[in-house]
């Protein structure tokens, strides 16, 4: 069968692959815990459920705008007017079937064959596949470790050149936990509208901070005709399954991107969205529990893995992950990867699944019960110990 040559250049997510794996490992009756995907292991607030339930019965199960339910849309433009103290309007926002059509959707919009996209490595995967995928040029921004796994403006600002066009960031970041302060990132935006380029903030854990603040680069002045914001309910309220995100955007762009989404999946599901406008107008209790349940893990799982001998590992100032530094191991991070799953039975990710930069490094969830993560911790150490 042959295929279009570009399907060659389309990364993957390899946290799914290695789901997969850990999966027929459990079939074989192994013991696997699972610290690989990201995925909240929380029920979905029982509000947002009984909502959707009640949408299914007043008949919310037809196509609806392309861009989103008005209801959503409105509802969603007040929750970041007042989350990130800019002025948003319902025309500025498009509803999409999880926050990955954002990131699609806004490269396909924004930038043609050629052009020079600056990325975040390690970073989520599918950044770089899009662009690799459009035939644009990737070019990563090293995020490094003895920048708290921050940006580096100076490097960043070293990176751009008269192709730039399109520059994507994340914060609170996967895989590190990193987070960009507001001097950063008001020197981001300086160099944006010197440039004059477009950006994707992918903000998809901005609920999900325990030391610091979120800052939005929508904030700043001159940004809402330069920024895209890509949020969405999978990670805040444990609705990855639903498959709801959203993106905020200059009102003409919106309309392509509504545009894109009537040519791709016409409408994301209505009573799904129905239910996201309870989650951001209903109770927050839920999700506040999670998130502090979140740090109570990350400061167990922090704790661990400082105390094996040859690991280190930075706090994370958001989002569900740690980014231990295992470079005095033995071993690749993939092949650590490898060792400890089928030895062990611990899941986890290396690093170089996120890219280039992440060599040295492994990516372990903890979105999974302190239990758990002591038990999984036990294993690794048992691991090290044996190398």
């Amino acid at each position: 069968m042959k295929v279009a040559s570009s399907m060659a250049r389309l990364g993957t997510e390899t946290a799914f692959e290695v789901l997969v794996r850990a999966k027929e490992l459990e079939a074989q009756g192994r013991s696997v815990i699972h610290l690989e995907i990201g995925e909240p292991d929380f029920d979905t607030p029982n509000n947002i459920r009984e909502a959707a339930k009640a949408a299914l019965d007043a008949g919310y199960t037809h196509y609806g705008p392309a861009a989103g339910l008005p209801v959503l849309r409105q509802a969603i433009a007040e929750e970041i007017t007042q989350t990130r103290g800019v002025e948003v309007g319902s025309d500025n926002v498009v509803v999409t079937p999880g926050g990955k059509p954002i990131i699609f959707f806004s490269l396909l919009a924004c930038v043609n064959p050629g052009d020079e996209v600056i990325y975040p490595n390690p970073g989520f995967p599918i950044y770089e596949s899009v662009i690799n995928w459009m035939d644009a040029k990737a070019v990563p921004l090293p995020i490094r470790e003895e920048n708290d796994f921050s940006v580096d403006v100076d490097e960043l600002s070293e990176l751009i050149t008269p192709k730039t066009t399109f520059m994507i960031l994340n914060s609170p970041a996967n895989p590190t936990g990193g987070l960009i302060t507001h001097d950063q990132m008001a020197r981001i935006a300086e160099l944006v509208a010197r440039h004059d380029m477009m950006v994707l903030a992918d903000e998809i854990y901005s609920r999900i901070v325990y030391d610091g603040e979120h800052i939005s680069l929508l904030s700043f002045p001159g940004m809402q005709e330069k920024v895209i914001l890509l949020d969405g309910f999978s990670k805040t309220y444990a609705m990855t399954g639903w498959r709801a995100g959203y993106g905020i955007m200059p009102e003409e762009l919106a309309f392509w991107v509504a545009r894109l989404m009537t040519n791709s999946n016409s409408c994301t599901n209505s009573f799904v969205q129905m239910a996201c406008v309870e989650a951001l107008k209903g109770s927050q209790d839920e999700s506040r529990a999670m998130d502090e349940e979140f740090r109570r893990r990350r400061d167990v799982i922090v704790d661990g893995l400082n105390a094996i001998e040859d690991i280190s590992c930075r706090n994370p100032k958001g989002a569900f992950y740690v980014f231990p530094n295992i470079q005095s191991l033995p071993r690749s991070s993939k092949e650590l990867e490898e060792y400890f799953l089928e030895e062990y039975g611990v899941a986890s990710l290396s690093g170089t699944s996120f890219g280039a930069y992440g060599e040295g490094y492994l990516r372990f969830s903890y979105a999974n019960s302190v239990e758990n993560i002591r038990e999984a911790l036990e294993r690794v150490e048992d691991g090290v110990s044996k190398l």
